[in-house]
């Protein structure tokens, strides 16, 4: 990547559609006689750890393999907190482009993700690019996470991005801005219920869909040694248990989890002294204070999870929503039933 350019000295990036953008200092470029304040790339170093071959099929996504071919945009799904933001972060540091990162929310505006205008100390408008207009322009990696929690006024205003017209436009700033050459883009998506259904013109357009699992138990425990690099092997294998076993009961517990767990152990075990039974404690402790007191028994856990999502048959009378079948004072409960030897009703 280029070095920062001094001040006063000027160069032209040639854009994709033959037009110029005059750059004046590192982090400022004109369009359409608009001066644009770019976002800065995030320096995050991020080794990516097992499951390669799904950061194969990422890096494919983004190959030009034709003067008239263009990269794609492909959406990571899974659950939460289990790298799909790292292995996108990976996948730009293996092409050497700079990484930009949108948080998108659910309040996120068109503006936000384009354009925003903001008022600069000397009274006048000064307009500022987002990540993702930052990485358009400069030809970077721009990750939107967790972009299934953005609503559709948002989305719709990229729509020309994710095709083949690569391009937004900004209704505040005036401009219409096309993407680098080099721009790649990738989405990252939460399977959980706390998100927009993203409409299927959209969809269609985020492609194709790269499904990340849980890591297995080898990476798993490397993954947190990478991280962790000073927690010792026991605890190590201890966390990394607990996580396989809630992996295989399908609990969302995850490898973020883990590490927040052990960090909060450590620091415990900092304050208490490295005792072997202070270690164990510090772990239940740490297990508890992180990850609720129903982590501490996953069986029970699991079987609450699963008779909440329809496991089991629901309950056919009105008053099984109340009370447990078994229970004396069930309005349906037939007589003789609670253990009173079958005598007379008072």
């Amino acid at each position: 990547m280029s070095e920062p350019v001094h001040r006063g000295i000027v160069f032209f990036a040639k854009m994709q559609n033959s037009r110029y953008c005059e750059t004046e200092m590192a982090d400022t470029v004109k369009i359409q006689n608009i001066n644009l304040h770019l976002s800065q790339p995030h320096n995050l170093k991020n080794e990516w750890i097992g499951q390669t071959e799904i950061l194969t099929q990422l890096m494919a996504c983004w190959l030009v393999v034709n003067d008239q071919d263009l990269p794609l945009s492909p959406r990571i799904v899974g659950p939460p907190g289990i790298g799909k933001t790292a292995m996108a972060m990976a996948a730009a540091d293996l092409r050497e482009q700079e990484l930009y990162i949108y948080q998108c929310t659910a309040d996120t505006r068109p503006e936000d993700l384009l354009i925003t205008p903001v008022l600069a100390e000397n009274g006048k408008i000064a307009y500022h690019a987002s990540p993702l207009v930052s990485a358009m322009i400069k030809g970077g990696v721009c990750i939107l996470d967790e972009g299934n929690r953005m609503n559709e006024k948002s989305w719709a205003s990229l729509a020309p991005l994710l095709d083949h017209r690569r391009y937004v436009e900004s209704i505040v700033a005036g401009i219409s801005i096309e993407a680098h050459p080099d721009f790649r883009c990738a989405v990252t998506m939460n399977q959980d219920e706390s998100t927009f259904e993203i409409p299927d013109y959209i969809l269609s357009r985020l492609q194709p869909t790269l499904a990340l699992k849980f890591p297995s138990r080898e990476d798993e425990k490397a993954i947190l040694k990478y991280h962790l690099p000073f927690v010792e092997d026991d605890m190590l294998s201890m966390t990394v248990e607990f996580l396989q076993q809630a992996h295989e009961l399908k609990l969302d517990f995850s490898t973020r989890d883990g590490i927040n767990l052990l960090r909060y152990a450590m620091k415990r075990i900092q304050q208490s002294g490295d005792h072997p039974i202070a270690r164990d404690k510090a772990w239940a402790e740490a297990l508890e204070k992180c990850l609720g007191e129903e982590a501490l028994d996953l069986q029970e856990l699991a079987r609450r999870k699963t008779q909440t999502l329809g496991g089991q048959t629901l309950p056919m009378g009105f008053g099984d929503f109340f009370f447990d079948p078994n229970d004396p004072l069930h309005p349906d409960m037939d007589e003789g039933e609670d253990g009173d030897d079958g005598g007379e009703p008072f």
